[in-house]
């Protein structure tokens, strides 16, 4: 009942109203965006969904697209931006995916959409997160987020993926917004975000 009614109409009418009331932060963003990385302060990129669907993610680009003499993108630690590094530490370079909610492609909880070439490398018991929609937030972010294996956070999203409630949901939710404001686990040491991942056998 919850899963498959209650949920998608709240996600629908959080990620409106929410969207709604932080316009102005939205618009600011996007304004100081514009500027700093001088070409579309959006960033978009295919991400496996619920079942496996591929979608469109939509994100704040936080990083610019400075290349080497070779012609090759800078490691991305030396492309994150001053005003990346803010949104990224506040997680407001979440916000677009807001409208990924209204779409339908996301809900408000559930585990990170990831890169589609990680779909091959997830073992069966891996590919469970699959079962329920993708989230801004998520277990696995709530509990650990970039500092912690990818086996770990696997291991949340799929205890997820079987457990998902309303209060459940809701505790994630209270939760997110005390990992935002101490800033916890935003990268893996030494990394701008998180390393990728390379199958459970190279963990």
């Amino acid at each position: 009942m919850y899963s498959y009614f209650l949920k998608p109409l709240l996600d629908t009418c959080i990620a409106l109203a929410a969207f709604i009331f932080l316009l102005p932060v939205f618009m600011l963003n996007f304004v100081f965006l514009w500027i700093t990385n001088s070409s579309s302060p959006f960033f978009t990129q295919s991400r496996p969904g619920k079942n496996g669907t591929i979608f469109k993610i939509i994100k704040f680009k936080t990083m610019n697209d400075k290349k080497d003499v070779h012609g090759n993108l800078l490691p991305d630690n030396q492309r994150l931006t001053k005003v990346g590094k803010f949104l990224r530490k506040t997680s407001m370079d979440e916000l677009p995916q807001l409208i990924n909610v209204i779409k339908g492609d996301m809900s408000m909880v559930g585990p990170r959409p990831l890169l589609p070439e990680y779909i091959a490398l997830y073992t069966p018991e891996q590919a469970k997160r699959h079962k329920v929609k993708p989230g801004i937030t998520g277990w696995a972010q709530v509990n650990g987020r970039n500092a912690i294996s990818w086996e770990e956070k696997f291991q949340l999203d799929v205890w997820y993926a079987e457990h998902q409630s309303f209060l459940l949901d809701v505790k994630i939710i209270f939760k997110t917004f005390k990992k935002v404001f101490v800033s916890e686990g935003i990268s893996q040491q030494g990394q701008a975000t998180t390393t990728a991942f390379k199958g459970s056998s190279n963990e």
